[in-house]
């Protein structure tokens, strides 16, 4: 039995001994260890800076005091406009906290190292990155501020649908649009990422799969706004999922050159919707469903294979590479369109921005410099039509980068007798 057991354990310890030898296994472990590091000292030296934390506070008391119609849901800097999801975490916090600032900093900063590690994770798995550019991910001075200086919602809502993202790798649809739901019943930003991930749901699963897991994706809304939506749910609807809400102009950080009065128009905000779904259906089709013809093609044959009798029929292994780059990629042409970006909102993309960059054909030296110059557009404070001007040519840099790169193949070898596959 001595001799047996020694044998079990052998295999464990090569793989662990491999890891160690892996270089950028090593060093994702040691840039999480230094960050840890960087982010206690910044909650013990840096003021923390008030600005939603008494609203959150505010809303949630009045949500555990009993208070179930959203319109009378308000804080300090205004109603709550985010979905009930929102209203859980942050009572928990304050639960743990006890609505104090300081504790519940500690526990952004363990957030912040929990997100840093599942998108360190994505990374090392996807292998897209040389294994130095890692430390790029801790190097944001305004990620760092959003998550244990400002304590905002994003940091949960992007924390779990980084988690989503890791479970797609290993092809987890079902799991990873339950937590994708999640993430979106936190923050509604979340639902950029939707038209990719949709379009990868189609080509890894057959219809029914699809249905099944938007099924699911739908439900956790339901159960996680049910208190609202039975007591007054036309109120949580219109609060808590409001498409048409025009932010401050002063806030803006991307189009802040933009005079006021065409910037809160209507004439605007139709304009950027139009860009944004002609650049999704343009990468759809010549990008992303490059390999299978396009995508009218590929939504032909995903309807010729519904009316099939085959249930196994559109089952396909997809490429992690394939999964991350058409997430990332639909996600950032939602961010290059959005009408206004907050401070908070460089935490919705920033994680991706090292592995756009490297999808780019550009040479390593260019992708360093557009690194710096985006973050350095979002340190400006407050924004001006300088650095706001900065950051849009930037950003579309980065997406003439990635129309003019090459598309990777998206599938897998295709073994299906032998492969367990999620339907």
């Amino acid at each position: 039995m001595a001799l047996k057991s020694g044998r079990k354990l052998q295999p464990s310890r090569s793989r662990r001994s491999q890891i160690f030898k892996n270089p950028k296994a090593a060093f994702a472990l040691a840039v999480i260890f230094m960050d840890a590091l960087l982010v206690a000292l910044i909650i013990a030296y840096v003021p923390y800076t008030k600005i939603d934390w008494d609203a959150y506070m505010s809303q949630v008391t009045g949500f555990l005091g009993g208070e179930r119609d959203y319109t009378n849901l308000k804080g300090d800097t205004g109603p709550l406009v985010y979905p009930a999801g929102f209203l859980y975490i942050y009572s928990a916090i304050r639960f743990i906290t006890g609505g104090e600032v300081y504790p519940a900093q500690i526990l952004f900063g363990i957030l912040y190292i929990i997100n840093l590690s599942i998108v360190i994770f994505i990374y090392v798995k996807t292998e897209v990155l040389p294994w130095w550019a890692l430390i790029l991910l801790s190097l944001s001075k305004r990620v760092h501020s959003i998550f244990v200086l400002r304590l905002f919602n994003d940091c949960f809502a992007m924390t779990l649908l980084h988690a989503a993202l890791a479970m797609l790798l290993y092809q987890k649809w079902h799991l990873g649009l339950i937590l994708f739901s999640g993430a979106v019943s936190i923050k509604m930003n979340v639902l950029l990422y939707a038209p990719p991930l949709l379009l990868l749901m189609l080509k890894a699963m057959n219809i029914y799969g699809v249905i099944s897991a938007l099924a699911c994706a739908a439900l956790v809304q339901i159960l996680v706004g049910l208190p609202f939506l039975v007591s007054h749910p036309i109120a949580y609807i219109s609060r808590a999922f409001n498409l048409g809400r025009v932010f401050i102009h002063f806030w803006s950080v991307n189009f802040k050159f933009i005079p006021e009065p065409v910037f809160v128009s209507k004439q605007f905000a139709i304009s950027l919707l139009i860009a944004h779904l002609g650049l999704l259906a343009a990468f759809a089709h010549y990008k992303w469903c490059r390999h299978e013809g396009g995508l009218f093609k590929f939504l032909h044959s995903k309807v010729t294979s519904a009316l099939s009798s085959s249930s196994s029929s559109g089952l396909k292994i997809l490429k992690e590479e394939h999964i991350m780059t058409t997430i990332f990629a639909g996600n950032f042409i939602g961010i290059v369109c959005a009408r206004s970006l907050h401070y908070q909102f460089y935490s919705w993309y920033f994680y991706s921005l090292p592995y756009l960059l490297w999808k780019t054909h550009f040479p390593t030296s260019l992708r360093l410099v557009l690194f710096v110059g985006v973050e350095f557009c979002w340190n400006v404070y407050p924004s001006n039509n300088y650095s706001s001007a900065l950051l849009l040519c930037l950003h579309l840099l980065i997406l003439w980068g990635l129309w003019s790169a090459q598309s990777e193949y998206p599938y897998v070898e295709e073994k299906l007798s032998t492969r367990k596959k999620e339907k």
